[in-house]
């Protein structure tokens, strides 16, 4: 999927704000079914050793257990660099971390593979 830098910006704006609105089935819809998403959170939330999550069921208890845990999570973007068929999404995250995720989208829009960046 060709993303266009407004494509790339809406897309952002959709992302971060079902996350500050803690609205799990919105976060949900945005990832596809084939799925491969890498965080060391993954691992620092007791989820598995690898850091790496393959299936949407999984990623559905990882995010939801993460909103249960930073309860006062929000999310404040501050850049998104487009790709070919990516973004970078560059924003501010919980504990006012710094945090990067570099998303390829399938060609329904879907979010396909997530790698995500933290400073500190």
């Amino acid at each position: 999927m060709h993303l266009t830098e407004q494509a790339a910006q809406s897309f952002a704006t959709q992302w971060i704000d079902a996350w500050n609105r803690h609205d799990l089935t919105a976060i949900m819809k945005l990832y596809s079914s084939d799925i491969r998403f890498y965080s060391p959170y993954i691992i620092k939330l007791g989820m598995n050793d690898e850091g790496v999550i393959t299936q949407k069921d999984e990623l559905e208890k990882y995010f939801g257990k993460a909103l249960s845990i930073y309860t006062d999570l929000h999310f404040e973007l501050r850049e998104v660099l487009t790709g070919a068929d990516s973004v970078i999404l560059y924003y501010k995250s919980v504990s006012n971390r710094m945090a990067a995720e570099m998303m390829e989208l399938d060609e329904s829009g879907k979010i396909s593979l997530v790698k995500a960046h933290y400073h500190g």
